[in-house]
C-alpha cells in the first residue's frame, strides 16, 4: 500500500542507498552529476531563513508548495541528466545505486507534495504530522538540504 509512512520509508532508503554507494566509492559522482546536485539545491531553496522544520508558522499553501516544487525540480534534474525516475515504493534500489536511485528516492516525497496541493485546492488539509516529517526529510540538519555534506567525492 502507498501510505505517506511507506513512501518516505521508502525515499530514505532510496538515498541511503545512494549516499552508501558513494561513501563506499562505488558510485563517483561525474561533473554532470555534482552540477545537476548543485543546481538541485539552488531551485529548491526552501527560503526559510534558517527555521527549522515544522513550519507551523507558514500558510499551507507555502509549506506544500515547498515540498511539490521539489517533483518538478527532479523531474527536469532526471531529464537533463537523462536518468529514469523510479517508482519507490515496494521496490528495492538498483544495486549499485547512483543517481537515478537518489533522484527518486527524493522524487518521492515532491511528487506526495503535489498530491497534497491538489487535496488542498479541494480543502483538504495533509495530516500535520506527515507534513512535518515530509519538511524534515527535505529541509535542516541531515536533511536532503545537507545532501551535499554527505558526499566525499
Amino acid at each position: 500500500m502507498d501510505t505517506f509512512t511507506a513512501r518516505l520509508d521508502s525515499a530514505r532508503a532510496w538515498w541511503s542507498a545512494a549516499i552508501e554507494e558513494s561513501q563506499e566509492g562505488r558510485w563517483v559522482r561525474d561533473a554532470v552529476e555534482r552540477q545537476v546536485m548543485a543546481d538541485i539545491g539552488a531551485a529548491t531553496n526552501a527560503l526559510h531563513g534558517g527555521r527549522l522544520a515544522p513550519f507551523t508558522e507558514d500558510s499551507w499553501h507555502v509549506r506544500i508548495g515547498r515540498i511539490a516544487n521539489w517533483a518538478g525540480v527532479l523531474r527536469l534534474a532526471a531529464r537533463a541528466g537523462g536518468w529514469e525516475l523510479q517508482p519507490v515504493v515496494g521496490h528495492s534500489p538498483r544495486c549499485p545505486a547512483g543517481m537515478a536511485e537518489l533522484l527518486s528516492g527524493i522524487y518521492a516525497v515532491g511528487e506526495q507534495g503535489e498530491t497534497w496541493m491538489k487535496q488542498l485546492l479541494k480543502g483538504e488539509l495533509p495530516p500535520e504530522d506527515e507534513m512535518a516529517k515530509a519538511e524534515g526529510f527535505l529541509t535542516g540538519p541531515g536533511s536532503i538540504e545537507d545532501l551535499e555534506l554527505f558526499f566525499y567525492d
